[in-house]
């Protein structure tokens, strides 16, 4: 369990450069979309004997992070009709190469952490912090809005990975309302996207410095 545990986590990480280094915003989606599936599979891979808590979040993630969201966000796609992120404030090479040193420094530093040392899957802290980091790149370099909301689902699926460490101690409320907090955050973006594009002809989140004028 936990060498296929480790090996989803690697894949966790490959999809984190693969989105720092597309253009494709509909890719984008489909890899975080496909991150979302493998993170609500790992709860099951965690623990020994199959919990309600690890039941219901790994449906609950599989439900929200691999499938609602990801049809919620190709239909605002479809609706503002954009296809590529074009000038990045960091280009996708430099970005790639950003989340690359992230997660060198990541495996590097991450062990010597208290909850990595005690841990029996030694990838989940390293995995955890290079996401938050790759999603933070996503969320703050990008200058599309739908762009934006990927890094800040990517940033959010690092602290689920986080979550995992204590998944035998974390009330399931907390774990349901954690992503029930995310799906109506998501769902009003969306909206709002709809709403800056009609607005705006333009999810350039740049431009809406012209409202200070």
């Amino acid at each position: 369990m936990h060498s296929l545990l480790n090996a989803l986590l690697v894949v966790v990480l490959a999809l984190n450069l693969f989105a720092l280094g597309t253009s494709r915003i509909i890719t984008v989606i489909k890899v975080v979309s496909l991150q979302g599936l493998l993170l609500g599979v790992m709860p099951l891979l965690i623990e020994e004997h199959l919990a309600l808590a690890a039941v219901s979040a790994s449906a609950a993630a599989i439900l929200l992070k691999g499938l609602v969201i990801p049809t919620m966000l190709l239909r605002a796609m479809r609706d503002v009709q954009i296809k590529r992120e074009m000038e990045p404030l960091i280009g996708f090479l430099p970005s790639m190469l950003l989340g690359a040193l992230a997660t060198g420094f990541a495996l590097l530093f991450a062990t010597a952490l208290p909850l990595a040392s005690e841990h029996t899957t030694p990838l989940l802290v390293p995995a955890a912090l290079a996401t938050i980091f790759a999603g933070f790149i996503l969320l703050t370099t990008r200058a599309k809005a739908i762009t934006q909301i990927m890094g800040y689902l990517v940033l959010e699926n690092g602290i689920y990975i986080f979550g995992m460490l204590l998944v035998g101690a974390m009330p399931l409320v907390v774990e349901l309302g954690a992503l029930l907090d995310l799906f109506v955050a998501i769902f009003v973006i969306c909206i709002m996207v709809n709403h800056i594009n009609q607005t705006f002809s333009s999810l350039d989140t740049r431009r809406l410095a012209a409202l200070k004028e």
